[in-house]
């Protein structure tokens, strides 16, 4: 029996239908990819599985017993306390006991009252669950939520969710603004978590990596493409090509019989009502088609040719002090960009690649070094913090300022009809900028950007909120850009098809630079070397005996016993639950009998208890 079930479910806003009668269902340990253009409903789709609202028609039915959560597309701004009391707020009133716990002096009667509730209520498990959770996801419990960046955010989110032991997990977006780090900890993470799982992505590495079953929502109905991405685009284009086709055949026929209805008085005296009552349901078919959305049309304005050398940077530093007893930002180090350069910066969230974008482009004096720019640059920044766009302006005036006709490679076109190649309708065009989704946004500062001819290209984040198809044909456009790029992005693939170099920063201020992309850094980067320093003892040194409590007690035979043959289970239980793992990451695995399916993730639960058991035993005798 499924987890849950959609049946014949519409869901409408306005006149046309986002979800037109849908049938869904999701099955235990299924990872479940929602994908689809912007604005097609997909967030309204996950949404309506939690129940925050209600089918216009149709119904959804949950199995009994099973537990959904979710965690938010976009950071709480009023989230505050400890990493622990954030977590734990996902547990409804037994959390508010044990964050006030935490936070009330042992010595209280308040103090042991809430100890007696927390204990009646079996709350000393859901803490023990919430210390697990963060554990995995190398969290501080004790750390300040508002101090995080916003990666750690997200996985102290992620950890929220999982609190109560969901059977159903939802993420919407869980990828976007999170660097390449955060984004391979919760795919890992979410590799081995056993419920099911349904998650809107436009990162399709991570798309490729997770999903068991695609679903692609397309004008209001639902398609499912069970196996791996590849499988969905291959299947795909087929669907497309065979809708096209059939879509030709109807159009001929309805204008053949609209040539026959309006023949002379001849035909008329002959006319067969059956034809006429039939050519008036092909009229009622027709007007009832929903056309698919064409595709943006992304065009760059080529400015005239830069020098061949674009940008020299000499021993360039950066650091926030002036202090010179201040760690570096960025440790002294040397660059040569030439013309046709595609160079990607790659690094975590908050190490400094904006900055360093910036003391490229000259915008920010480094500490130590200088910057010399080529000839004839004529530069387009794409900003991350979409400052460029002005909140209170309509889409129209933030690309033409209030001109009805922009000039675009030597075209003189009028502004709505260059808004309509990125996807804004007339009536869309002349909304304010504050009312636009986040793809919206991202598509319209591409629109404005795109209008200035430029041979060096600056992109700060151009892929975030971006659907597939839209990401897509951005990327085939850079990849044909005769100029000069300086990308930054966490997304791998999109980077690997771009890059022709990557800068990256490894730690400790220290960028280096590396031929080919993502992938080609990962092959070429240096293993992390620990060193563990050895304090050597001199003959002045004793050694202090440490207090009785901190001294080992003698094992018996049969404990000590236990404790050498643990590494041994240890071993042989990492060993089956790493082939247990590497069975359900498999796509084809998922169309066996849901028995098999679910006995198969029961074991990898048992397993896992089995090891988190056997770590804690040898930790018992081991001390």
């Amino acid at each position: 029996m499924p987890l849950l079930h959609l049946r014949d479910v519409s869901l409408a806003y306005g006149m046309t239908p986002l979800l037109d009668r849908v049938q869904f269902s999701l099955e235990k340990g299924e990872k479940v990819a929602v994908i689809g253009r912007n604005g097609e409903g997909k967030s309204s789709l996950l949404r309506l599985l939690l129940g925050d609202i209600k089918p216009d028609s149709g119904e959804l039915i949950i199995q009994s017993g099973v537990r959904l959560a979710a965690m938010a597309q976009e950071v709480p701004i009023d989230m505050q306390g400890s990493v622990r009391d954030v977590v734990l707020s996902g547990a409804g009133e037994l959390a508010v006991w044990l964050r006030e716990l935490h936070h009330t002096d042992p010595q209280t009667a308040r103090y042991h009252q809430l100890q007696e509730q927390i204990e009646r209520a079996n709350g000393w498990q859901l803490e023990h669950r919430a210390e697990r959770e963060m554990s995995r996801l190398a969290l501080k419990p004790e750390a300040d939520f508002a101090s995080l960046s916003g990666g750690s955010k997200r996985r102290v989110l992620l950890a929220r969710a999982l609190i109560n032991q969901p059977d159903v997990l939802l993420l919407d977006e869980p990828t976007n603004h999170l660097d390449v780090q955060t984004i391979l900890d919760i795919e890992n993470y979410l590799k081995q978590w056993q419920g099911a799982l349904i998650f809107i992505t436009h990162d399709r590495q991570f798309l490729r990596s997770l999903a068991s079953k695609i679903v692609e929502l397309d004008r209001g109905t639902l398609r499912e493409f069970p196996g791996d991405y590849d499988n969905y685009l291959r299947r795909k284009e087929e669907i497309l090509h065979a809708e096209e086709k059939a879509n030709a055949e109807f159009d001929k026929k309805l204008a053949i019989e609209e040539v026959w209805v309006r023949q002379g008085i001849k035909a008329r005296r002959t006319r067969n009502e059956g034809r006429v009552r039939a050519l008036k349901a092909l009229r009622v078919e027709r007007s009832q088609r929903r056309e698919r959305k064409g595709n943006a049309s992304l065009l760059l304005q080529q400015a005239e040719r830069s020098g061949k050398t674009v940008i020299e940077a000499k021993d360039i530093s950066y650091r926030w002090s002036p202090d010179p007893t201040q760690p570096d930002l960025i440790k002294p180090f040397s660059l040569l960009i030439e013309r046709g350069d595609k160079l990607a910066i790659l690094g975590d969230n908050g190490v400094g690649k904006t900055t360093l974008l910036r003391i490229l482009l000259k915008q920010l004096e480094p500490t130590t070094g200088n910057v010399e720019h080529g000839t004839k640059l004529e530069i387009a920044y794409f900003d991350q913090l979409r400052n460029r766009l002005d909140e209170e302006k309509s889409v129209l005036d933030n690309v033409a300022d209030g001109a009805d006709f922009i000039d675009v490679n030597g075209e003189h076109k009028h502004v709505l009809s260059y808004l309509q190649d990125f996807l804004f309708a007339p009536a869309r065009a002349r909304t304010p900028v504050r009312a636009l989704s986040g793809g919206e946004r991202n598509r319209l500062l591409l629109a404005k950007l795109f209008t200035k001819p430029c041979n060096l290209l600056v992109l700060d984040e151009p892929t975030n909120d971006l659907d597939v198809e839209t990401l897509e044909l951005l990327e085939a456009l850079l990849v044909d850009y005769a100029g000069t790029l300086l990308l930054i992005s966490h997304d791998r693939e999109f980077i690997d098809n771009i890059a022709t170099s990557v800068l990256a920063f490894e730690g400790n201020g220290v960028v280096n630079e590396y031929v080919g992309g993502y992938s080609d850094w990962l092959r070429q980067r240096p293993e992390p070397v620990v060193v563990i320093p050895l304090k050597k003892e001199t003959k002045s040194e004793t050694k202090t005996p440490p207090p009785p409590a901190m001294q080992k007690k003698k094992l018996s035979y049969k404990d000590q016993r236990e404790l050498d043959q643990l590494p041994e289970k240890i071993e042989r239980l990492e060993s089956a639950m790493a082939e247990r793992q590497q069975q359900l990451a498999d796509p084809d695995f998922y169309k066996q009998a849901t028995d098999q399916v679910a006995k198969a993730t029961d074991d990898l639960a048992r397993l896992e208890q089995e090891l988190a058991s056997a770590y804690q035993r040898w930790e018992e005798l081991d001390a």
